[in-house]
């Protein structure tokens, strides 16, 4: 039957022009898992000592000295909870924001120790500090963390995932 000028229910959207396909969902899960992982693995490896941690932030000269403890004992637990909130799919697009924000932050540490010829170990995962020059691994800690930030871009872009809180408390 076809619709009236008066019926008010909208026309279904053919599948070609829906926003969200099946396989962004699932691709938008595998980010958010595989940053979690990420998150989680970090936070880990530096939870257990954060004294570590903060000798590792030290490292990159950046920081006041009175900020320096407070950012490497406190960063492990902000990677956790970054890693459990995407664990779960808990505020996706604002967890992906906050990850993108961390990780350009990452990238321009990285940045400045190498352009200001640093020898350090990133701390990324646990460790960290000065090291021999030919230890350094700059480039591939750049390209990795960029990878990251794709993930949470793509995150950003298409928070909607399957297997998420975020998915559960929408219906």
């Amino acid at each position: 039957m076809a619709a009236q000028s008066g019926d008010s229910a909208p026309a279904p959207v053919p599948a070609a022009r829906r926003p969200a396909h099946a396989w962004t969902e699932w691709l938008g899960t595998a980010a958010r898992l595989g940053l979690a992982v990420v998150w989680g693995w970090a936070g880990l490896a530096k939870v257990a000592d954060p004294a570590e941690a903060a000798q590792a932030v030290r490292a990159y000269e950046i920081l006041p000295e009175g900020l320096v403890k407070p950012i490497g004992y406190g960063l492990p637990f902000l990677e956790l909870a970054l890693a459990l909130l995407l664990l779960i799919g808990l505020g996706v697009r604002l967890v992906a924001g906050l990850s993108a924000l961390l990780l350009l932050v990452f990238i321009a540490g990285i940045s400045s120790a190498w352009a200001r010829g640093i020898s350090i170990d990133c701390g990324c995962f646990g460790g960290g500090g000065h090291v021999d020059e030919s230890q350094t691994t700059y480039l591939q800690e750049i390209l990795r963390d960029t990878g990251f930030l794709l993930l949470a871009g793509w995150l950003i872009w298409r928070p909607r995932t399957r297997l998420s809180a975020d998915g559960r408390l929408a219906n």
